[in-house]
Formats: structure tokens, C-alpha cells, sequence
């Protein structure tokens, strides 16, 4: 086939006015795409943001937008006024609920376990039956020291008569020094040898004694560690545990730097309270007063221990429960109060944004003092009655100026009416020309 071929030339001819046509169709699409975006711009876009599109691109209204867009006029911010009042000192510390007395009952003598005399759980006094061992063995050999006891005491008695009769002889001449002698050490013999006897029967009195155990202080027994019937060996065994609850008292600990202040009211004989908070530090559980405080400081810590005693009659204190104890050391009083939340902390230190007369607030370093978690003590740079910033303060700058929102409006100077415009959505409007915002008349003053 050459170029000239007829069968090309028909393909020619009629690919021509098909991409004619492709392009008639694409062409009426696009201006039906354009069309629907106009009517949707005019129909859905709010008509404010329209304007401020307009006036955004007017170039000679482009500094007055800038200004009114960048300032959403003055920032609302919460205040609180500088009160004077009395400000606890409380240092915090972790403690842990101890027993004054932690008592593991054992038996002092061997043998089998013949009777439990106590509930588990249960509240016993000082000297109260706990438990009771098979003392017949003991009571066999109380039997047969006292026999001992007697025999030898009337060894004893003939080795006295026979003295008193040799030493009668002797002031005759009639027997020698040396029989009186012998005869007195034989007397000295046999009173040792009743006077162990005697201490044999002691003993074995005193074991009869141990066989029935009682508490040796007044508290709650804990569970059994061992049931009836079995062979107790003599200080090994442990029976059971006995926990004096009442008083009870909390070990608890501080840092040694406050050591010189508390030690300072305990020597000018305070009695210091200490209130006892659970773990999440919310709920009060008993109130008590310091007792001692340890005569070490833990050198790898850094602390000193404490403890405080607590009558504990509710039995809300429980032995080896973790605790936080507020050791209440003195109080402040008639002191420049703020809350915590106007403090802050940057670049000039510790600071507050003070409002003035004029609605504008200004940057105050301040000196603070002793402070609870809600409140602090201002020791310098505020005085009562002052107002400060206690919300809002993420955004303010020095000499910004607030809307105080909860307690009235600021004073401000009059030239600002346009700030209360936009909340009287009653007032008239203005005509304008179409696509600009309406302005809203000025209301007129009273002569």
C-alpha cells in the first residue's frame, strides 16, 4: 500500500469531525461544572464570610480588616480579689498504720495442744484464756520432787541434831574439833541439797502455770496457726497472733530540712495534730497528735520517721495500712491570700497578672509563702483587696486588655462602644450597598 491508498483516506475523513465533536462535549460539561459552582457559592456560602472575602481583597480596606479580624476584642478572663486570713502550715508525709504491740503467742512448755479457748477475730482482754496444754507430765514430776523434798529434809533435820550433840561434846573435851567440823559441813550439805529440791518444785509449779496460755495484751487475735491436738514444742510453735488496735499509732515520715521547725514546737511543749488520709489522699480517716520523732535521720533518704498515736475506737485504722499523714506544724495568720491557680512562673519568676482600674492587666512579681494546693500566702508584691487573674491566663500579655467574666464588667473608658455592638441584636441597621455588611446605628445618649 502507498499514502494514496483510498482505504486510508476514509479513515481520515472520518476521524476529523468525531474529535470535533469530543471536544463540543467536553466544552459543555466544564460550563455546566461552572455553572453549578456559582449557584451552589451564592445559594450555601454564608453571606458574613462573602464580605469578609470581599473586603479581604479591597486593598484599601485591607489594615481595617486586619485589625478587627486579628482581636476578638478584649479577652474574657476569670479574677479573684487578695483576702486576708489564716493559712495552716501542714507538711505531708507517707505513712504506714504500726501497732504499739504485735504479740506472736507461743508456749513456753512442751506438749499436746488440749483446748483452744478463742475465736479468730475476736477482741481479748489482757490475761484472757487463749489456749491450754497437757500438763500431766509436769504434774508427775511436781509429785516426785516433793517426795525428794521430803526425804532430804529429814536428812537435813538428823544432820542438825547430830551437830548439836557433837558440839556438846566438844565443850566436854570428849570428842575432837574436827568431828564438829564434819558434822557442820554435812548439815551445810543437806541444806543445798533441799533447797534444789525446793527449786525443782518451783519449776515444775511454774510449768503447770504455763500450760494454760493467756494474752499477754489487750487486742484482736488473728487467725490459728495451729489446731487442738497437736504436740506443741516449747517456744517454737506459734499459736496465734495478737494485735493491739487501740491506741494504735502511724509511722510516718518527713523530710529532714523540716526537722528544726517541728522539733522547735515540740520542745516548746506543743501538742501537734496529725490528720490521717487514705491512699488517694480524699477521704479524712482519724485525727491524732505527734508522739515522738525518731532520734536518726535515714541517710539514704533523706527522711526522719515520726510517729503519731491515734485512740483508734472506730477501728478505721488498720496494722500495716499505707496512709498519708498532715502533720499540722503552725499557723499564719491575717496573711495576703490568693489562689494557687493566679500564681504562675516564667520568665520574671513568680508573677500574677494584676487587673487595673482601666480593664487592662499588668504583669506583678510576687514573693510567696506557705501554700495548701488551693491557696497561697503572698509574702510580698500584692495587698488586700488587689484583683488577679485566676483563668484565662494562657494568652494574656502585659498591659492586654480583659473582660472579667462572673463579677461585672471593668470600668472602661467611654470611647468603646463598639465592643457591646455586636451583643444587641435588636438594634436597627443601617442600609448598605449589597455584598457588605450592614452597620448597626449608634444608640443615642440620654442629655
Amino acid at each position: 500500500m502507498n499514502e494514496l491508498s483510498p482505504i486510508r483516506t476514509d479513515e481520515a475523513v472520518e476521524t476529523g469531525p468525531r474529535r470535533r465533536r469530543s471536544r463540543f462535549v467536553w466544552l459543555v460539561l466544564l460550563l455546566a461544572l461552572a455553572a453549578a459552582g456559582v449557584w451552589g457559592y451564592r445559594t450555601y456560602l454564608p453571606e458574613g464570610f462573602r464580605f469578609e472575602a470581599k473586603q479581604a481583597a479591597k486593598p484599601e480596606g485591607g489594615r481595617r480588616g486586619a485589625r478587627r479580624g486579628g482581636g476578638e476584642g478584649p479577652q474574657a478572663v476569670g479574677v479573684a480579689s487578695v483576702t486576708a486570713g489564716d493559712m495552716p502550715v501542714v507538711l505531708s508525709g507517707l505513712g504506714t498504720v504500726t501497732p504499739l504491740a504485735t504479740v506472736t503467742v507461743r508456749s513456753q512448755i512442751s506438749g499436746y495442744l488440749t483446748e483452744i479457748g478463742f475465736r479468730e477475730g475476736q477482741l481479748v482482754k489482757k490475761g484472757d484464756f487463749l489456749a491450754q496444754i497437757d500438763v500431766r507430765p509436769y504434774e508427775a514430776l511436781l509429785a516426785q520432787y516433793q517426795g525428794q523434798l521430803q526425804r532430804d529434809q529429814a536428812l537435813l533435820q538428823n544432820a542438825r541434831l547430830d551437830l548439836a550433840r557433837y558440839q556438846t561434846l566438844n565443850r566436854q573435851d570428849s570428842i575432837s574439833k574436827q568431828n564438829v567440823d564434819t558434822q557442820a559441813a554435812t548439815v551445810k550439805q543437806y541444806e543445798g541439797i533441799v533447797a534444789s529440791d525446793q527449786a525443782q518444785i518451783d519449776q515444775q509449779r511454774l510449768n503447770i502455770q504455763y500450760g494454760r496460755i493467756t494474752s499477754p495484751v489487750e487486742g484482736r487475735v488473728g487467725l490459728r496457726q495451729i489446731d487442738q491436738g497437736n504436740y506443741v514444742t516449747a517456744a517454737s510453735t506459734g499459736i496465734v497472733v495478737v494485735t493491739q488496735l487501740q491506741p494504735i499509732s502511724v509511722l510516718f515520715t518527713l523530710p529532714e530540712d523540716v526537722l528544726a521547725r517541728v522539733m522547735d514546737r515540740l520542745r516548746a511543749g506543743a501538742k501537734l495534730p496529725v490528720r490521717i488520709f487514705d491512699r488517694s489522699d480524699t477521704a479524712e480517716i482519724a485525727i491524732g497528735t505527734l508522739d515522738t520523732v525518731d532520734n536518726q535521720i535515714d541517710v539514704t533518704t533523706g527522711t526522719v520517721r515520726l510517729r503519731a498515736l491515734f485512740p483508734n475506737k472506730d477501728e478505721r485504722l488498720f496494722p500495716n495500712q499505707f496512709v498519708n499523714a498532715k502533720l499540722l506544724v503552725d499557723t499564719v495568720t491575717n496573711a495576703p491570700i490568693v489562689p494557687a491557680a493566679a500564681v504562675l512562673r516564667g520568665t520574671p519568676g513568680t508573677f500574677v497578672y494584676l487587673l487595673g482600674e482601666d480593664g487592662k492587666v499588668s504583669v506583678r512579681p510576687i514573693t510567696t509563702g506557705e501554700t495548701d494546693g488551693s491557696r497561697t500566702v503572698v509574702t510580698a508584691g500584692l495587698a488586700v483587696g488587689d484583683r488577679v487573674v485566676v483563668d484565662g491566663t494562657d494568652r494574656l500579655r502585659d498591659g492586654a486588655e480583659v473582660r472579667v467574666t462572673g463579677e461585672g464588667e471593668p470600668r472602661k473608658p467611654p470611647a468603646e462602644p463598639a465592643a457591646a455592638a455586636p451583643q444587641a441584636p435588636r438594634a436597627e441597621a443601617e442600609p448598605a450597598p449589597e455584598g457588605e455588611r450592614p452597620r448597626r446605628r449608634r444608640p443615642q445618649q440620654a442629655p
